[in-house]
């Protein structure tokens, strides 16, 4: 029987007129966000080569968004225009900080029909080097303040930082999380105890509308 597979694309924020607006400011994290003509571009390109709608473990294709910035509202609301659901991955202790969705927004997301998952309660700076007992308290921290924030359990999640092992999967699944999403371009679904591990395609300000389209359809090149 051969390995299910997913093309799953990892996005950050997208801005009007300056990066720092939404979520994490300074240039290494600017590399990853992206103008708001340049995202509807992105997504006219996908809707072009798509036949059904995304589903992160189906063996389909899937848009997931890290950290939690501000402008995640303007972006569900495109999704859901389009007839899309997003996969939206929120680090906790910045709800409410400048920049980032305050508690009102992430409830939004829902509302529009969104998934909301964890992503850390911190976002450290290497997930992957804390101690077991380290990594179980970023992931339990964080899913317990999403689930009281929208009274419902919160079963994904996306690993900060790209700094991924299996124990980080592992300290995942003990904290309840089901699907944990890598930054990792592999298509192929992977379980570590009784976590479903998720690559993704990292999209940066380069990457063009062509690249995407081409990821979501199965073309290898842009996962080499």
């Amino acid at each position: 029987m051969a390995t299910p597979r997913t093309h799953a694309l990892m996005y950050h924020d997208v801005f009007s007129d300056d990066p720092d607006e939404s979520g994490f400011p300074g240039s290494s994290a600017a590399r990853y966000k992206l103008p708001w003509p340049e995202f509807v571009a992105h997504l006219d390109a996908i809707g072009r080569v798509v036949t059904g709608p995304p589903d992160l473990a189906s063996g389909s294709w899937a848009l997931t968004f890290d950290d939690g910035g501000a402008s995640m509202i303007g972006v569900a609301a495109e999704l859901a225009r389009r007839g899309w659901r997003g996969h939206f991955y929120v680090t906790t202790c910045r709800i409410g900080e400048p920049g980032f969705l305050d508690e009102a927004g992430v409830r939004e997301l829902r509302r529009l029909g969104h998934a909301v998952g964890s992503h850390s309660a911190s976002h450290p700076d290497r997930m992957s080097s804390l101690s077991d007992e380290r990594l179980l308290e970023e992931w339990k921290t964080s899913v317990d303040a999403l689930s009281e924030l929208l009274g419902e359990p919160i079963r994904t999640a996306s690993v900060p930082g790209g700094y991924y092992a299996p124990r980080v999967a592992a300290a995942a699944a003990s904290a309840g999380i089901t699907v944990l999403c890598t930054s990792e371009p592999v298509r192929r679904l992977q379980r570590v105890g009784g976590c479903l591990v998720v690559g993704r395609l990292s999209v940066r300000r380069s990457t063009s509308p062509g690249d995407v389209a081409a990821a979501v359809a199965g073309k290898r090149t842009p996962w080499l």
